[in-house]
């Protein structure tokens, strides 16, 4: 540890550490335009500029390593004059033009200008205007003049997306902020970099001039799209949502958020969205008001129950849902006598298994790993966020390998690939536990050809110290998924890797906890798709888009007697709200919830007592069972990455984007050459 005096204050801060981390550990505020806790130092706008005892001239406090006994001002009358003279070299080019600014109000520059700007300029030339550019549909940079050159943005894309969409050109007054060859930026993260953003240059273009920030309130929340479960601010003016910002969280999405999770609250406030319940009559959608709705249910579902058993009643639930939705949903259908209850909609196999599917570590350690094995996943479109920490970790010597179909691009170094059609995926696991056999002198479960590409991701495996094997969405929803995990628990036990799914939604492990799940002779997802059933609740899905029937799905409600629908766009009720009066309406014990939290509680309760559907509430990847195939021609159903749910289907500017009108496609692992494991 390294001492400097810091404004009369001692501190300690580790070697090779520079001012501004020393005065961060101090609280001392030194302002700053350029510097990033997350990003790599620039040192581009000079406005933490401090007084450092014997140099000669005011240093960089973000640039400026600390030495042993050094002492810095950043009060002093050098300091000060330092930093106004930058703010007054920063505002000479700036326009004034903060009243119509979308930043204004929560911009940094405006912030700085009034501590350490002068009352006016002594600039009087004509001010440099900088052309706007058209970079797609959730990024406006329709206002370049006001750029300061920061290169947060750029040092992003780079560092943390993996994708170097902007980049600055020219030099002087001449310099621009640019994408050089005019393209669109289509990482699916971009939105980060108008966060980075300290001025009013990259702007949000779905929340522009629809709102200031005083004028909005704010609230906590959580993501529904995937299992990151990114902390989220919702922001809301006249119970409409304007924006969605991301809530600080180092152990889950640090400071980031992925795009669907910035922008698909559009959809929240698109033409679907009704404000009243339903009921479809010779073939046409009619509103109601809510006793009449959850009248005609009741009585239909109470028919249905009287005339054909609880087992002609079902419910297909979806893994985005919240807990309470999930365990009032099983708690109904069960009540009414039926076990018929999934949410593994995608899913092709439905095997019995003790314990609950999970990553099988923690988020924040995917940033510190160093081998990783993914399979059936495209991380970077799955998973955004988990791809963020996954290249971090490659950034600091990290190896990963992956199983899959495509020879997706990662943004991020690949150590090695086995590039082969999904019904190959347990052979090509099989090659790499033979790989691992034969240099441990272990027998593999399953015979398998040690291939140049099963050695690389062998020998990846066996070197290093932390590491992990996931298996993504396509791997969980694979006709032969216990025979994948089998063979990846294997290969983990003989290589100390940890073993879990990334999880496609964002309720997948706590549906499994409050038994969202078929009980004792219950249907699953399957089997309910397939017809058949009398009455069918649907909880926030759309088979036709969420299933692996697809289309098919599309004659479920000729051979249903009743469906009834849950979903955001039908209603802006809480499905927990009705599921506990339809409870009270059909005369079911155990519906005399007042609030989310006492349903919550008993959801809890009700893990913890170790329902049969799930074995109790332990988190467990093992299996015992093996039920080894062959080559199979079944590819397994996943969503792309605006596909994914209701919401994200219909968020306007998500839909405009490259990944979503298909200009960016996925590679042919036709044309993918692989050489030692390494697709080139």
């Amino acid at each position: 540890m390294i001492e400097i005096n810091l404004d009369g204050q001692q501190v300690s801060v580790p070697e090779g550490s520079m001012i501004m981390h020393a005065a961060d550990k101090a609280g001392t505020y030194i302002p700053h335009f350029c510097y990033h806790k997350k990003l790599s130092i620039a040192a581009n706008c000079r406005m933490c500029l401090v007084d450092v005892e014997k140099a000669p001239k005011p240093m960089p406090a973000c640039a400026t390593p600390v030495t042993n006994g050094m002492i810095v001002r950043t009060k002093s009358d050098k300091a000060i004059k330092a930093q106004q003279s930058v703010m007054e070299f920063l505002l000479i080019n700036h326009p004034l033009d903060c009243p119509i600014c979308d930043q204004g109000g929560e911009c940094q520059l405006q912030d700085l200008a009034v501590g350490y700007g002068a009352s006016g300029s002594r600039y009087e030339e004509e001010k440099r205007v900088v052309p706007h550019k058209d970079v797609g549909p959730l990024i406006s940079m329709e206002e370049m003049s006001r750029c300061i050159h920061c290169t947060r943005c750029v040092r992003f894309g780079q560092e943390i997306a993996g994708v170097m969409e902007l980049g600055m050109i020219h030099r002087g007054e001449h310099s621009e902020i640019t994408t050089v060859l005019g393209d669109t930026v289509d990482s699916e993260v971009s939105g980060n970099m108008i966060d980075l953003c300290p001025v009013g240059a990259l702007t949000s273009k779905p929340f522009r001039y629809s709102a200031r920030p005083w004028e909005l309130s704010r609230r906590k929340s959580v993501s529904p799209h995937d299992s990151t479960g990114a902390n989220l601010i919702v922001q809301v003016k006249n119970n409409r949502v304007m924006r969605v910002l991301p809530f600080e969280n180092n152990d889950v999405n640090e400071c980031w958020l992925a795009d669907r999770d910035r922008f698909s609250y559009e959809a929240l406030n698109g033409p679907e969205r009704l404000t009243s319940p339903m009921i479809k009559h010779g073939g046409e959608w009619k509103p109601v008001d809510w006793q009449t709705a959850l009248e005609y249910v009741a009585r239909g579902v109470g028919e249905v129950q009287r005339d054909h058993g609880g087992a002609a009643i079902g419910a297909l639930v979806s893994p985005h849902s919240t807990v309470e939705e999930l365990f009032l949903a099983g708690k109904l259908v069960r009540g009414l006598g039926s076990e018929n209850i999934d949410h593994r909609l995608r899913h092709a196999e439905f095997a019995n298994h003790e314990g609950v599917r999970w990553l099988g570590t923690s988020i924040a350690s995917l940033s510190t790993l160093q081998r990783a094995l993914f399979i059936g996943t495209n991380l970077r479109k799955d998973h955004p966020l988990f791809a963020l920490r996954v290249r971090a970790a490659v950034r600091s010597g990290a190896q990963v390998s992956v199983v899959h179909d495509r020879a997706d691009d990662w943004a991020m170094a690949i150590a090695g690939r086995s590039i082969v059609p999904a019904g190959q995926w347990v052979q090509a696991l099989a090659d790499i536990a033979t790989a691992i056999g034969g240099e441990k002198g272990e027998k593999a479960p399953l015979n398998g050809n040690a291939t140049d590409a099963a050695k690389a991701i062998a020998a990846s495996l066996l070197s290093g110290e932390r590491k992990a094997i996931f298996l993504g969405n396509a791997a969980a929803h694979h006709p032969t998924a216990t025979s994948l995990l089998a063979l990846a628990q294997w290969i983990g036990e003989q290589t100390g890797a940890s073993v879990g799914f990334l999880g496609e939604a964002a309720n997948t492990v706590g549906a499994q906890l409050v038994g969202a799940l078929p009980g004792e002779g219950g249907l699953n997802a399957a089997q309910m798709l397939a017809g058949g059933l009398k009455a069918l609740f649907l909880l926030n899905t759309e088979p036709e888009f969420d299933s692996a029937a697809g289309a098919r799905a599309k004659s479920l409600g000729q051979g249903a007697g009743m469906v009834v629908t849950l979903s955001p766009f039908k209603a802006n009720r809480p499905a927990w709200k009705v599921l506990r009066v339809l409870g009270n309406m059909l005369g079911l014990q155990g519906f005399e919830y007042e609030s989310a939290n006492e349903v919550l509680v008993a959801a809890r309760g009700a893990a913890d007592a170790q329902q049969p559907m799930v074995q109790g509430s332990l988190l467990s990847n093992r299996t015992a069972k093996a039920a080894w195939l062959g080559d199979t021609e079944a590819r397994p159903v996943s969503a792309a990455i605006y596909q994914l749910d209701g919401i994200v289907r219909r968020a306007p500017s998500l839909q405009l984007t490259a990944d979503a009108v298909g200009r960016v496609r996925e590679s042919d692992p036709a044309i993918a050459t692989v050489t030692n494991g390494v697709a080139a």
